[in-house]
């Protein structure tokens, strides 16, 4: 039983854990939740900001740009200002079509924006012009926009593999891309879809008397491939009549009659030129620089790429991941999957380079903060070591990781991300961390060398010696707490960008406070131990006359 009876609440803490068997448990669980959340937290580069904002596109067939501006895009603009947290609005005229783009305050719920824009321009569908078409509302994607994995796929040299088989290869890979857990969004850039090709001959299309119009007519007229329904039968069977596409081969495309001519039909093949390619209306060809690939092991692996084609044409698979999921983990799906297809894309002559990785890049930038963390305590440790001993040292070294373990755990109950600013916002905490276990630690290294250390109990020391220094250091960490604190109400992009360091350092400093008021006692009391005198100087009371 303690005769000190503690005034603050750090030294009733200290009082309650001071031999609790439960103190050791709680140290190891707070480690351990530490390590797993650290383990399992979304790992990212930079933290992902939310951005909100939309496209209204209303058409207007028939009206001119002037037209559009007063009737559609200058009134749906001063309507949609009515919408809390819009920050720019940017209209847009043009014959037969008003666009007006909104951009809302970084931070704004990307789905309650939305929506709140969608009820808008609904509950105004009244007020629009006569001859108005349904207004198409496209939100913004930022979140799934930025790819985490870019896969760039090109022929290799001396393969048969034609654009066509290449393009049907890579979308049936698109598709299973598409169905790892976690992948958003994903997009081909630079591919081409193939088509039949008919370029038609203008001076036999005067000598026929025929016009383009014709010509797209008569292969349209035969490009339909859509089942019709009928109705239904006696016994409640539907009835679906379906007709095979007329166009399969470049020969049927040939074969198609356009018009007829002195009793005679013309066909295609006698105005035009047909033949089987790709959209090379679409000039948005990309290309491989192969001169970029890296020196050392993936040369000698992609050695088949020669020196002599320093350019190849190539199509790239863009993979983005939902908001808040492990960049490193989509990473390594999407790399798995495509060893798995590797064989198939050899057979068929095709090769890959992944040209970005998100995910190795996160996982290498947490990697090596948590590195330069784990030196800075070892830094730390040395120096407590001359500062106050070796026990002592060990024991504020302690507190360190519980301090940063138990931060980890509330980042990752709130659904934070570990990026490069959730690390710094630690790094730059971990000085202010040990500052409560070392003031707890040298107040009780001062009684333990006090001139009536021998006359009070090991254990009613340490409470009061953590008792002593409650008030002060609860002031003093709450004042570093206050300054981060208007860091938290900056706006716009850089606000948003720095936001774990007012979430996490707060969290930290108080940890701070608890882990130094119950493990630093607790570890004093295992390690430490009262010096010993050959001759005591305890206070005797006089005794009363």
């Amino acid at each position: 039983m303690l005769n000190y009876k503690p005034k603050d609440w750090a030294g009733k803490l200290a009082a309650g854990f001071l031999k609790n068997p439960l103190t050791s448990i709680l140290g190891i669980a707070l480690l351990l939740l530490g390590f797993i959340s650290l383990q399992v937290m979304p790992r990212e580069e930079d933290p992902q900001i939310a951005i909100s904002g939309g496209a209204v596109i209303v058409p207007l067939p028939g009206a001119k740009a002037p037209e559009v501006e007063k009737v559609i895009v200058e009134p749906l603009e001063r309507k949609l200002r009515e919408i809390k947290g819009i920050d720019h609005i940017y209209g847009m005229a043009m014959d037969n079509v008003g666009i007006v783009n909104v951009v809302y305050k970084i931070g704004e719920r990307r789905e309650d924006a939305n929506l709140k824009l969608y009820d808008k321009v609904m509950q105004n569908m009244d007020q629009m012009p006569k001859g108005t078409m349904q207004p198409l509302v496209k939100p913004f994607d930022i979140d799934i926009d930025i790819p985490i994995v870019t896969v760039a796929f090109y022929p290799k040299e001396g393969s048969k593999a034609d654009y066509e088989k290449m393009y049907e290869i890579i979308r049936k890979l698109q598709q299973k891309v598409n169905a790892i857990k976690n992948v958003a969004k994903t997009t081909l850039k630079g591919s081409h879809k193939p088509q039949f090709n008919v370029d038609v001959d203008l001076n036999k299309l005067s000598a026929y008397n025929l016009s383009l119009g014709q010509i797209m007519k008569a292969i349209q007229s035969v490009a339909v491939d859509v089942p019709d329904v009928k109705g239904r039968t006696k016994d409640n069977k539907l009835l679906i009549f379906g007709v095979k596409n007329a166009i399969e081969s470049v020969e049927d495309v040939k074969s198609i009659i356009v018009a007829q001519y002195m009793g005679s039909p013309i066909y295609l093949r006698d105005v035009a030129k047909v033949e089987r390619g790709i959209d090379y209306q679409n000039f948005k060809t990309a290309y491989l620089d192969m001169r970029e690939v890296k020196k050392g092991s993936e040369e000698e692996e992609h050695k088949e790429y020669g020196d002599f084609l320093p350019e190849k044409e190539q199509v790239t698979l863009t993979i983005a991941k939902l908001a808040g999921t492990n960049a490193v983990f989509v990473a390594q799906d999407v790399e798995k999957l495509l060893e798995e297809y590797r064989p198939i894309l050899e057979k068929e002559g095709i090769g890959y380079i992944v040209t970005r990785d998100y995910g190795k890049r996160a996982n290498e930038a947490v990697n090596e903060l948590v590195h330069h963390l784990v030196i800075t305590i070892l830094i730390i440790a040395v120096m407590l070591v001359f500062a106050l001993g070796f026990k002592e040292s060990i024991i504020v070294t302690f507190t360190v990781p519980a301090i940063l373990a138990v931060t980890l755990f509330v980042a990752y109950i709130t659904g934070q991300t570990i990026n490069r600013i959730t690390l710094f916002a630690f790094l730059l905490s971990l000085g202010l961390l040990v500052d409560a276990a070392i003031i707890v630690i040298e107040n009780i290294h001062r009684h333990l060398h006090a001139h009536d250390v021998d006359c009070k109990d090991m254990d009613e020391l340490l409470v009061e010696a953590t008792d002593e220094i409650g008030a002060p250091t609860n002031i003093a960490t709450l004042a570093i707490i206050l300054t981060m604190v208007p860091m938290a109400f900056v706006g716009g992009m850089m606000g948003s960008f720095m936001k774990p360091i007012p979430l996490n350092v707060p969290v930290a400093l108080i940890a701070s406070l608890f882990v130094a008021y119950i493990f630093t006692p607790y570890l004093s009391r295992k390690l430490l131990k009262k010096p010993e005198h050959k001759h005591p100087h305890c206070p005797v009371e006089k005794e009363a006359k």
